[in-house]
């Protein structure tokens, strides 16, 4: 917790919050593993972080307003599995809901499907918490769509939109997102995404993973959302990733689906920029002409990264783990994601790409 804290409380003060909020729901989520000493192995290979930490910092910048701090996290049980972490963060929520005005309404009228006796994958449920000046935190949760095997995270993801009454457009996005024949094998629907509070802006968000896929297939997954242009997507991959190819970690798109439309509202793309680059120093340089394209202060992310490393950029390669676009309301922007690294830095290496 010291370690984490720590690099928390840091970042509160790039973005102008108070850091007393988010340490102590920090410390909520780390439970009594907070207290366990980094020389220990993991308590549980999360899969939030590449080193298994189970919390990863990221910086939303906005377009209206200033930059958000963005915590992903997943809650440890006492003794972690799948299935005890799951009722670990049912546990949390319930204890912060009325604190932070959460509505779980939604989350309640889906959380049977996404819970199996025999959960698969690594994770069940993981947590998100947005922390923005001057108000309180806002949550969201991701399911696994895979949580009852691969095959079935389809006809799952169909079932809870349909309960949620916002299933209208599924059958047609899946069928013009997904590369023919790649559904479950190349395009996996990763995560299903519920926004905690009530109201005509509560979105639900959908998460493909296209697994060794080009800028182009992005582009024509992204071409289902009105007013997204897959040339801007398809140029965001081409110029953080520099490769004709994502054959390491995939891309991931997600979709914005709000109540009251047939089809998504918004669009993000998500670039693994770690796979794809030598070094931390690496990813800092392509990250910050991006950041200038679209009109966000570099300096800010400077600031973020000097909060959660001391170390030399050149000297590892994972603490800026991801770049993302975000196309459409409610907040288009960019988010750059920053890994604690609290139990290990990846060594960084030679790729045969260009820097």
């Amino acid at each position: 917790m010291d370690r984490l804290g720590g690099q928390l409380g840091r970042l509160c003060d790039v973005v102008g919050v108070d850091p007393a909020a988010p340490v102590e729901l920090l410390s909520g989520i780390l439970g009594e593993h907070g207290s366990r000493p980094l020389s220990a192995p993991p308590a549980w290979p999360s899969g939030v972080a590449d080193d298994h930490t189970p919390v990863e910092f990221s910086l939303a910048y906005n377009e209206t307003e200033p930059p958000a701090l963005r915590i992903l996290a997943e809650v440890l049980a006492p003794v972690p599995g799948v299935a005890e972490n799951m009722a670990a963060t049912y546990e949390f929520l319930h204890r912060h809901a009325r604190r932070y005005g959460l509505s779980t309404t939604r989350l309640d009228k889906v959380r049977d499907l996404f819970t199996v006796d025999r959960p698969q994958g690594g994770f069940g449920i993981w947590i998100s918490l947005v922390f923005r000046a001057g108000r309180r935190p806002e949550f969201k949760v991701y399911l696994n769509p895979e949580v009852a095997g691969v095959e079935n995270a389809p006809e799952l993801v169909e079932t809870a939109l349909l309960r949620l009454g916002l299933d209208s457009a599924y059958g047609s996005m899946l069928s013009r997102t997904i590369r023919p024949g790649e559904l479950g094998r190349l395009d996996r629907l990763t995560f299903f995404a519920l926004d905690l509070h009530e109201g005509p802006q509560a979105r639900v968000k959908l998460y493909l993973s296209h697994h060794d896929a080009g800028p182009d297939d992005v582009a024509r997954a992204a071409a289902v959302v009105d007013g997204v242009d897959p040339a801007e997507v398809a140029d965001f991959c081409s110029r953080s990733g520099r490769t004709a190819r994502f054959d390491g970690r995939p891309l991931v798109g997600s979709y914005t689906i709000v109540e009251g439309s047939d089809h998504p509202a918004g669009y993000s793309i998500y670039v693994p920029i770690r796979d794809y680059v030598d070094d931390d120093q690496g990813a800092r340089g392509r990250v910050l002409p991006l950041l200038g394209r679209y009109r966000f202060d570099p300096a800010v992310l400077d600031r973020a990264i000097a909060a959660v490393s001391d170390r030399r950029l050149t000297g590892g390669v994972g603490l800026l783990a991801h770049v993302s676009l975000r196309l459409g309301p409610p907040r288009p922007g960019m988010t750059v994601y920053l890994s604690s690294e609290a139990y290990r830095v990846t060594p960084p290496r030679t790729l045969s790409v260009p820097a």
